[in-house]
């Protein structure tokens, strides 16, 4: 039995909530791995949308149980009002069909206000970075993880131990909030904090590694769901403007605490163009006509924070990086019908660096705002593919451009998105296939 995990290949924001929901049919099990509550799934269901940002996109479907990993930090006070908002669109959520790793660690509110003291900072500061983070304290609440002094899941049902781990996290963030001049944080503001919300958050806590063990096998069908994309990797993406988590589908088993061995297809979400919020490199960038063309067509807007979307052409060398560094199986192309009208399209094969062509996106912060990249130019197509169902569907310029991709980045398309919606798809591979 083939367990599916699903990724962004780019930097976010590449179509993948409705295509993990079509792949929620499929599945038992659908699991969170990585992130917070900073990006976001938009599903349509029936003419209904339902905006996911913590909550795995399979809690909306009946029967199938959603799963928050290990790798994942929870903001309680968002998971709650995440949960409260859904109900009111008629899901019902329950420790039935949701379970949240007890070994999680939280996100709290000295995290989210130190996110944006350092936002802040760096954009005040001639040397500051800005990173153009949302502000909801991902990265603080990893470095509290790494730096062992977190507070998790289970620890809001252990009142004993409780205040003396309080005690520690406010020994460093205090120290640390004094010399940014800003005020302490109290003992007794945390511990209420925490006391708050472990009703509520308590009864969907799990041994979450145990649970997917038996579940895998007795022969359920898991599906790993990834937030952002492949090059906002903290190990592997355009660094230090990246996301706080590892990304890549090698982050599924740690972030869910099952083995390598345990995943199976790794499908990589991957858009028709190129879309990136926030700041740092972006080589095909347009800011022109046509990438204002591409962000009104394509509705491009963040999700989570309603940002605008930086648009550009098609980067093959970058997704070519991703299948590499996730041993992607095959992708899904989303979003095609967006560049349905313009006379002409370009596709990035690679860069021109200081006089010299290379095939990949360099670490180097300093050689990646120097890239230019190298293009070929397809003809494009004047026909709608919107709603497109099939192969016959499509104009012969749109198969040629469809094929070139996969080409270039050396992994075959699995699925076709033409349009938002779930059943506007066209299946070439089933990533759940025995």
């Amino acid at each position: 039995m083939t367990n599916v995990v699903v990724i962004g290949s780019q930097w976010g924001d590449e179509g993948k909530g409705k295509i993990v929901d079509w792949l929620s049919e499929r599945a038992d099990i659908v699991v969170r791995f990585q992130g917070g509550h900073n990006a976001g799934h938009t599903l349509v269901i029936d003419g209904t949308s339902y905006k996911l940002s913590l909550l795995p996109s399979g809690v909306v479907r009946p029967g199938k149980m959603a799963v928050i990993g290990n790798g994942v930090v929870v903001d309680p006070h968002a998971l709650i009002a995440e949960i409260d908002k859904l109900e009111k669109q008629g899901v019902k959520i329950s420790p039935e069909n949701l379970r949240i790793a007890d070994n999680a660690t939280l996100i709290l509110s000295l995290h989210r206000e130190l996110d944006g003291i350092r936002e802040d900072a760096a954009s005040n500061s001639n040397s500051g970075v800005k990173i153009g983070t949302t502000r909801r304290g991902i990265g603080p609440a990893y470095e509290d993880k790494v730096g062992r002094r977190a507070i998790r899941i289970m620890d809001l049902a252990d009142l004993d131990t409780l205040p003396g781990k309080v005690e520690r996290l406010l020994t460093h963030h205090n120290a640390l909030r004094r010399g940014l001049g800003e005020s302490e944080v109290t003992h007794e503001a945390i511990m209420q904090e925490l006391t708050s919300v472990a009703e509520r958050v308590l009864p969907y806590r799990e041994t979450v590694w145990l649970m997917l063990d038996k579940e895998r096998r007795r022969g359920a069908r898991i599906l790993f769901e990834g937030a952002q994309g492949s090059l906002l990797d903290i190990d592997h993406g355009t660094y230090p403007f990246v996301t706080s988590s590892n990304t890549v589908a090698g982050q599924a088993a740690a972030g869910s605490g099952m083995g390598p061995g345990s995943l199976g297809y790794v499908l990589g979400i991957t858009k028709a163009y190129t879309t990136r919020v926030g700041e740092g490199p972006f080589p095909t960038e347009l800011n022109d006509e046509i990438g204002q063309f591409l962000g009104e067509r394509g509705h491009e807007f963040g999700t989570v924070t309603g940002r605008k979307r930086r648009c550009g052409w098609f980067d093959a060398a970058l997704v070519r990086q991703s299948v590499a560094t996730n041993g992607i199986t095959g992708i899904a192309l989303t979003k095609l019908d967006v560049l349905d009208g313009l006379d002409e399209l370009k596709i990035c094969v690679g860069y021109r660096l200081d006089g010299k062509e290379i095939d990949h996106l360099p670490a180097s912060q300093g050689q990646q705002a120097r890239v230019e990249p190298v293009y070929i130019t397809l003809e494009g197509w004047k026909e709608s593919t919107v709603g497109a169902r099939s192969w016959a569907d499509l104009p012969a310029q749109a198969i040629k451009y469809v094929r070139q991709v996969e080409e270039l980045i050396g992994a075959p398309v699995a699925l076709l998105s033409t349009s938002p919606e779930r059943d506007d798809t066209i299946l070439v591979t089933d990533p759940f296939e025995d």
